[in-house]
């Protein structure tokens, strides 16, 4: 399948790694001019290396921290127009409601949404003045199944879902698409150190840890195990491209059956 991806601008936030990263080499692998974004110079240098070892494509990238409004502004500094957005950057961790303080409400609302809320609001002009343009948040079945563990991180995937709709109902008609993707428990370099803790508090292996988890934490998990980045990508990259052009204002399911939904 031609995605007609050939030459498309094509940023992808928080991508030095996991979920983002395997969005980014597979968008390049299409021919889509791709911006890696990390925090870090070192990252984001490694990141465009191994990605540009692979493809003839072209890869380029930026250090910026866009959950703070200055990296925002060093983001568009660089790069003065985009067709395609992947809303990607993001953050989580493991804490009890009873002690997340304020400061971890405020700090993942900035990293998780309105990050995204502010590079689309930056690029989306553009897009819609060419009559094309793609807009992807990626957010989690957390979304829809608030995990006792991280209500704060789950707050942010629902947020993500409001905004993505909001946006596209915003701009009928326009031939920018935005939309959603939910997605389920994920081996990544967060989750495999999230993972490896486990496994050293609880004197178990790797392996345990991941069994008890389906078991117990996602029951409703299909897959019965953790997805890996590069099956997120394929359908978040196939979102990107011109085939997708009916699906819009949509939240997309790539979560292994954990939500038990039929729509």
């Amino acid at each position: 399948m031609d995605l007609g991806l050939e030459g498309k601008r094509a940023l992808v936030t928080g991508s030095t790694a996991g979920i983002g990263f395997a969005i980014a080499r597979l968008l390049a692998r299409e021919g889509a001019h791709v911006y890696v974004n990390g925090r870090t110079e070192v990252r984001v240098s490694k990141a465009i290396a191994e990605i540009g070892a692979h493809i003839e494509g072209k890869v380029d990238g930026i250090a910026a921290d866009l959950g703070t409004a200055e990296g925002a502004s060093k983001l568009f500094s660089h790069i003065d127009s985009l067709d395609i957005l992947v809303n990607n950057l993001g953050i989580f961790e493991a804490r009890p409601f009873l002690e997340i303080p304020d400061a971890d409400w405020r700090r993942f609302f900035e990293v998780n949404v309105l990050s995204g809320v502010r590079v689309t609001r930056h690029y989306l002009p553009h897009m819609l003045k060419k009559k094309w343009g793609r807009v992807l948040f990626i957010s989690s079945e957390s979304a829809l199944q608030t995990p006792a563990e991280m209500v704060h991180y789950g707050m942010t995937k629902t947020a993500q879902l409001a905004v993505a709709r909001g946006i596209a109902e915003s701009f009928p008609a326009s031939g920018v698409t935005v939309n959603s993707v939910l997605v389920g428990p994920t081996e990544s370099e967060g989750v495999g150190a999230f993972v490896e803790g486990l496994a050293a508090q609880q004197g178990k292996t790797k392996e345990e840890v991941a069994r008890d988890f389906f078991q117990h934490a996602r029951p409703s998990s299909l897959l019965k195990r953790f997805e890996t980045a590069d099956e997120v990508a394929a359908m978040v990259v196939y979102l990107c491209g011109e085939p997708a052009s009916a699906t819009t204002g949509s939240a997309i399911h790539v979560d292994g059956g954990v939500i038990r939904a039929i729509a």
